[in-house]
């Protein structure tokens, strides 16, 4: 697996925003990346030190639109805990 496979994109939410001051970052992650995968990600695209990583898996909701029922897709989050003196910009 690529390094930029594993790491799909930023969140960038209110709650991500405040995290943000405390070093921390969220990223949406490849549902089959466990946490040693997106440590070596973090660190290798952007060039930090990840201090530790915590992941959630987002279960699908249930959508309906008229008479047609679905999920939503499945997600799995990384929040990413950086080492001080790291740091990463996401403007």
């Amino acid at each position: 697996m690529d390094y930029r496979d594993v790491i799909k994109a930023p969140i960038v939410t209110e709650k991500s925003s405040d995290l943000a001051k405390q070093n921390v970052i969220t990223f949406s992650v490849d549902t089959k990346a466990n946490k040693t995968q997106i440590k070596q990600a973090v660190e290798k695209i952007f060039d930090v030190q990840v201090e530790s990583v915590n992941t959630v898996n987002v279960k699908p909701k249930k959508k309906r639109v008229g008479r047609y029922a679905g999920k939503t897709n499945r997600v799995k989050k990384a929040i990413v805990k950086l080492k001080e003196g790291s740091s990463i910009e996401l403007n």
